[in-house]
């Protein structure tokens, strides 16, 4: 039988995403902002102070960080393509959809997060670490998270626009380049499994019309056959099942 659902626990799984996503934007800043950075240490990485802004940074910019630092991208982007390619453009509804790629981004991230649970959130709400050590820390299992799912070519290109020396290593790559390069990187993977989605319903649609055009039903429109054959379709081929298998297997 499974667990009772614990309302802590959740809590707990809320924070240490939050404290994830915020972590490598904290510490593209600290990349710049070496005397604030200073400041902070100088203050007490244990701090009640420090605590509380970092908490109210969390909430600020969760919902951003949540869309261009995890695989929220691409799964919504997924999720959004099938449902136009089926032909339903309101169902299921955007509230739906946002909380299964939500979940399915948790799932995903899982590994990354206990990591930093693990390393990062549990040492610094202790006390052990300062906040210089707990960014480091932390944004080390995103950084590496994003790197395995961007293409060469994108981190490439970030590089080139910013004009900065060629890194030898993955770890030389700075969070400002990797970012953008990695959300490049899941807009394409996102756009790649959706057209592979497109296929199968748009040769319905192509059927669909060819038949009615045969029959000279030219008035008809072919949505109105097209619809319930797509969602036969998707029914019979267990298509929830493919989708989720080929979203979840694209990540390394």
């Amino acid at each position: 039988m499974s667990k009772a659902f614990s309302l802590p626990a959740a809590m707990a799984a809320v924070m240490v995403l939050a404290a994830g996503l915020v972590l490598p934007v904290a510490a593209v800043a600290a990349e710049g902002a070496e005397t604030a950075t200073a400041a902070l240490s100088a203050l007490g990485g244990t701090s009640q102070a420090i605590r509380i802004v970092l908490g109210l940074t969390l909430l600020a910019v969760l919902p951003a960080l949540l869309v261009c630092l995890t695989s929220f991208l691409r799964i919504i982007i997924v999720l959004s393509m099938l449902r136009h390619a089926i032909g339903m453009a309101e169902t299921p509804p955007n509230t739906v959809l946002i909380g299964l790629a939500l979940f399915l981004t948790l799932f995903t991230m899982s590994p990354v997060l206990e990591k930093v649970n693990r390393d990062a959130l549990q040492p610094f709400m202790t006390g052990r670490t300062t906040v210089e050590q707990v960014l480091d820390q932390g944004s080390a299992p995103l950084r590496d998270f994003m790197a395995r799912q961007t293409r060469e070519s994108d981190i490439a290109l970030m590089i080139e626009l910013a004009k900065a020396p060629v890194p030898r290593t993955m770890d030389e790559v700075s969070n400002l380049q990797l970012i953008p390069a990695y959300m490049l990187s899941e807009l394409r993977a996102g756009f790649q499994i959706g057209f592979v989605i497109f296929l199968p319903f748009l040769l319905i649609d192509l059927i669909v019309s060819s038949i009615l055009m045969a029959l000279g039903m030219m008035m008809m429109p072919p949505t109105t056959i097209a619809l319930p054959l797509k969602i036969l379709v998707f029914i019979l081929i267990d298509g929830w099942t493919l989708v989720l298998k080929a979203v979840i297997g694209s990540f390394h």
